[in-house]
């Protein structure tokens, strides 16, 4: 569902440029097309007016582009009542076109910049019992779609312009600033909301733990690098820490003895030339869309096989052929190293 909708939106931001391009060739094409044909009215009309000395392309140009653009100098100007009449039209319609080439080319694309660099700073009014997220990586990126389909609200909180950016473009809720800031974590609704994960470095969650922390309502989880640094965080005031590395030796060990072998005689290894692994699917991987059938059946997979995938929130072991691969799909494949190592760069 999520994912769909930040595809709706990429469409509809593309359908957007593609309309407003349109719009600039017309604007272009317009206006030399006027300015074409002021020169010729203006030499007709000084002909009509016996002034044959302006009845040129040079002095028709230089009348023009003077009185589209408003100046006039009043060296060159018309007597006849039709004449002057014609030099009304021109000034208004030129009125007209500069206005809307300021707009086009100057106003818009500045107000884009100064908007793009100062939002989005806060969460709407509105926005509680969310979940506040500091840190964007590739485990993030997984986690939004859960939440997404169990329909719970979630912000991003980031300090990278860039990647602010990247996320606004793509419709995930996200707003600029420092999560060990107090003010950035009040723009983010904290008073309002249920939970926060510190997915920073150990160094940085720390900071994040300690701010968060005075507001006593709200229960603290922090991602932790190193396993040893888990008690300074708790200290801070975490009322979880999560280590993912050690989790996930624990998770394929718990596998590993699921009726596979009695034995565990390593980390990601279950018996002697067969591991198990966890393997996310990334965003341009060329096994989106296809149904576990139909990469069960690639030949590049000989030597790997698919056992489990991630679905809403649970690891099933029990996936069916039809299941589809989607995006951020976190997928357990067991098999030798060489057809996991295929497997693995067909989820890049």
């Amino acid at each position: 569902m999520f994912t769909l909708w930040r595809k709706k939106t990429s469409l509809r931001a593309r359908f957007r440029r593609l309309i407003h391009k349109k719009q600039n060739i017309a604007y272009k094409i317009a206006a030399v097309l006027l300015l074409s044909i002021y020169t010729l009215v203006f030499k007709y009309l000084m002909v009509l007016e016996n002034q044959p000395e302006n009845a040129n392309w040079i002095t028709a140009l230089y009348w023009a582009t003077t009185t589209v653009a408003t100046v006039g100098y009043g060296d060159v100007v018309f007597k006849s009542f039709e004449g002057r009449l014609f030099s009304i039209i021109v000034q208004i319609l030129g009125i007209i076109l500069i206005s809307g080439f300021l707009v086009t080319y100057v106003v818009t694309p500045w107000m884009d910049r100064v908007i793009k660099f100062r939002m989005p700073r806060k969460v709407s009014s509105g926005m509680k019992d969310h979940i506040i997220i500091c840190g964007y990586n590739q485990l993030v990126e997984t986690l939004i779609d859960e939440l997404a389909e169990q329909d719970s609200m979630f912000v991003i909180i980031e300090d990278e312009e860039n990647l602010i950016r990247e996320l606004s473009y793509k419709g995930i809720p996200c707003i600029f600033g420092t999560s060990s800031d107090k003010q950035t974590l009040i723009n983010a609704g904290i008073e309002k909301s249920r939970l926060l994960i510190a997915n920073k470095s150990d160094e940085r969650n720390a900071n994040i733990v300690l701010t968060a922390r005075e507001f006593q309502h709200i229960n603290i989880i922090a991602i932790v690098e190193d396993r040893s640094n888990s008690k300074y965080l708790e200290y801070a005031g975490a009322d979880m820490v999560v280590s993912p590395k050690s989790m996930f030796g624990q998770f394929l060990g718990k596998k590993a003895m699921d009726r596979l072998v009695s034995r565990v005689t390593g980390a990601t290894e279950i018996f002697d030339g067969v591991h198990v692994v966890e393997l996310p699917v990334y965003l341009k991987s060329p096994l989106i869309g296809k149904t576990l059938k139909e990469i069960s059946n690639q030949k590049p997979l000989i030597g790997a096989k698919i056992v489990g995938i991630w679905k809403s929130g649970t690891l099933s072991f029990d996936p069916k052929e039809e299941d589809l691969i989607r995006e951020n799909s976190v997928i357990l494949a067991v098999g030798t190293p060489e057809g996991l190592s295929k497997l693995k760069k067909l989820t890049r």
